[in-house]
């Protein structure tokens, strides 16, 4: 059967430079994944940036172009992959449309406005091209695990959920919840099956580099509506990202370099009560987060009434948790 040729919009450090990261889990690209799996081949990279693509072109020994369209001239993809800024994600989309690709792997946040990020959804609906969107924790095995053990109710229902995101000294709260926050809301999403509302915020101001915010909300199914609470942090000199789930009989971490299953037992420091006793279920091994998202889309280009299961309905939830957040304003939304 022959490769899947995927071009790649976009040549900065989620489309190939951090594969050059001696710490992270291989592949942690786009261009590493294609290149690893046995279906796909790396066709062509297009950025405005000429550093960019000399750098690309001597890693990949693949053509590069500075004009898509002069990339839409020369090659056909079978997979397109967008990992460009997001105010340009619509435009690719659209183009790839155009073009009748099957399948684009488009970069989170799906877009930057919620009428951008509509638009990419009604695109995928109309299912000339089917839009995955990378939000990677949904092909990271640790992550499904603990999905699972949400679905079984090994450890009770959910009572409520809280979320910590540091990723910076200096950033604003508000780039730090955008390009951050939106991994930490769909993963929210995807480990429990709901969709994610907003209520209210306290603490510093989303424009301040400095302090913490939380925001208040709640992740809502069917009879089923579940507290939630974020705190994002700046001034911290180290990363955090986590989410805690609390059940009835047991308590649930995962995060980067985070998984604990903690259940409850017998109190070890007080008679006639109950504590919570950290287990042995933990995660090793590779996540296969990147190699899982590439494997995905392969299957939608093999089987065109398959869906993602990252796909442009995901992230555009995702917008709209984001936007109900950045638009509040004391007590109402702008």
């Amino acid at each position: 059967m022959d490769k899947i040729p995927v071009a790649i919009i976009g040549l900065g450090r989620i489309a190939s430079l951090l594969e050059d990261d001696a710490l992270r889990e291989k592949p942690c690209t786009h261009a590493g994944a294609i290149a690893a799996n046995p279906n796909c081949t790396i066709a062509a990279g297009c950025d405005l940036d000429a550093d960019r693509r000399r750098i690309f072109a001597e890693r990949w020994h693949r053509p590069v172009y500075a004009d898509v369209n002069a990339l839409f001239a020369e090659h056909k993809p079978g997979i397109l992959t967008i990992a460009t800024h997001p105010d340009s994600h619509y435009y690719y989309c659209a183009l790839a449309a155009r073009h009748e690709v099957p399948v684009v792997v488009c970069e989170k946040p799906l877009a930057d406005t919620i009428a951008a990020a509509r638009k990419i959804a009604a695109l995928h609906r109309k299912g000339i091209t089917r839009i995955l969107t990378n939000h990677e924790r949904r092909y990271s095995a640790d992550y499904i695990k603990a999905k699972a053990i949400l679905e079984e109710k090994r450890l009770g229902p959910l009572l409520s959920i809280r979320a910590a995101l540091y990723m910076g000294k200096t950033r604003r709260l508000l780039d730090v919840f955008w390009h951050d926050g939106t991994h930490l809301a769909d993963a929210a999403m995807f480990l429990t099956g709901a969709s994610l509302y907003h209520r209210r915020r306290w603490g510093a101001r989303l424009d301040s580099r400095t302090g913490t915010a939380w925001l208040e909300g709640y992740l809502e199914r069917p009879a089923e509506r579940v507290p939630f609470l974020m705190e994002i942090g700046a001034e911290r000199d180290h990363l955090v990202f986590e989410l805690e789930f609390s059940c009835a009989q047991g308590r649930l971490r995962i995060g980067n370099g985070i998984f604990e299953v903690w259940e409850s037992a017998e109190s070890s420091y007080a008679e006639g009560f109950r504590s919570l006793k950290k287990t042995g279920d933990t995660f090793d091994g590779p996540t296969g987060y990147f190699a899982n998202m590439v494997e995905d889309a392969v299957a939608c280009y093999r089987d065109p009434s398959r869906q993602p299961r990252s796909g442009a309905a995901d992230g555009l939830r995702v917008i709209e948790y984001l936007n109900s957040v950045k638009a509040w304003r004391g007590g109402m939304f702008s």
